[in-house]
């Protein structure tokens, strides 16, 4: 197992100011217990999420910041304390990487709620040092929050389950949505919403896309296999799908009216908001009080979420719609993200990249 009482330095991409521009940044990992993994990064997905925080989006940025939260390595070491890791094991590590362990939702196995979270990257250690993510060479990580990947997921296809795979699988499962016959919507086809469909159709649901744009119908209907394309702007096809959803999952993260979309649902039909919005959304209480219609909200999944929604894309065969980059490319992808402009997630092939130049 070898010792982790040294600490050790790595290379990671970061940014210093709310431009977001990332550039090569050494730093000392967090000093390591018998209950820590070491691990080696191979490959690190780009969420929009990323640049949020990036660019100081929602005003709690820290810098020097090293982004990435779908994170896939291998083990290197493991403390004494390790139970369910050994080297050279292929892990993921997600969006948080530690919790209180005492709380309610912490006691019911749904730590991501826990007030007491800790991010991935922006965020601090228990010793007080900072967080920082996996577009670096290595991570040091409490076991609790480092999964195993299945044998026969890819590094760089796992990824983005981690996060946009594990992201729309927890709202289905958590509200009932696992059985198959259902009709749901997805709103907003970007890296969730691409996953949500595919997932979606894995379960057996009728999968509606719904867009501002008809520019995604053919990838929509041809490339993810969605039952039927929604604009949402083109008031006459909106009003014929009136009342015939169970569910839309929503993904879209900038401002947008809630009215069009809580229309399509049936009677106690939910609208789950995924997508982080700085803006207030508003609504007018008719359109959900005369239909019992839920809005909700949910965020990411737990450790025992992350394990299932794993195993279910490998039993399904399922994989995301990546382009794999180096980290020298990694701030060119981050603009073409913020545009739009990618089908549908960037992975950073941190391994294969030279961190350092």
């Amino acid at each position: 197992m070898g010792s982790l009482e040294k600490e050790r330095t790595t290379v990671g991409w970061a940014a210093r100011d709310p431009t977001g521009f990332l550039s090569p940044y050494t730093y000392g990992l967090r000093n390591t217990g018998p209950e820590d993994v070491f691990i080696k990064v191979l490959c690190c997905g780009i969420c929009h999420t990323d640049l949020h925080q990036l660019k100081n989006d929602l005003g709690m940025s820290n810098y020097p910041m090293v982004p990435g939260h779908e994170v896939v390595g291998e083990v290197v070491e493991v403390g004494s304390g390790v139970t369910k890791l050994k080297a050279g094991d292929r892990v993921g590590v997600g969006v948080i990487v530690g919790c209180c362990r005492e709380c309610s939702p912490c006691k019911s196995n749904i730590e991501q709620y826990c007030n007491k979270r800790i991010w991935s990257y922006n965020d601090v250690h228990p010793d007080g040092k900072p967080t920082q993510g996996g577009f670096a060479g290595a991570m040091v990580v409490d076991q609790k929050f480092v999964v195993k990947i299945p044998d026969g997921l890819a590094p760089e296809q796992a990824a983005p389950l981690l996060c946009a795979g594990l992201t729309v699988y927890s709202p289905l499962s958590h509200f009932g949505f696992k059985k198959s016959g259902l009709r749901g919507g997805i709103l907003g086809l970007g890296g969730v919403g691409h996953m949500g469909v595919k997932i979606a159709k894995a379960m057996g649901h009728h999968v509606t896309v719904i867009s501002s744009s008809d520019k995604k119908r053919e990838e929509a209907l041809e490339h993810l296999g969605a039952d039927a394309y929604l604009v949402s702007s083109d008031a006459e096809a909106m009003q014929k799908a009136a009342d015939s959803l169970d569910y839309i999952i929503n993904t879209v993260p900038v401002f947008h009216p809630l009215e069009p979309y809580l229309s399509l649902l049936k009677v106690d039909g939910k609208l789950i908001l995924l997508g982080v919005i700085a803006n207030p959304l508003q609504f007018v209480t008719p359109v959900v009080i005369l239909g019992r219609k839920t809005i909700a909200g949910s965020f990411i999944g737990s450790m025992q979420e992350t394990e299932e929604m794993l195993e279910f894309c490998k039993e399904k065969g399922l994989t995301s719609q990546i382009e794999v980059v180096k980290m020298d490319y990694v701030n060119t992808a981050l603009e073409r993200l913020e545009k739009n402009d990618v089908r549908y997630r960037f992975v950073v092939d941190v391994a294969g990249s030279k961190l350092d130049q």
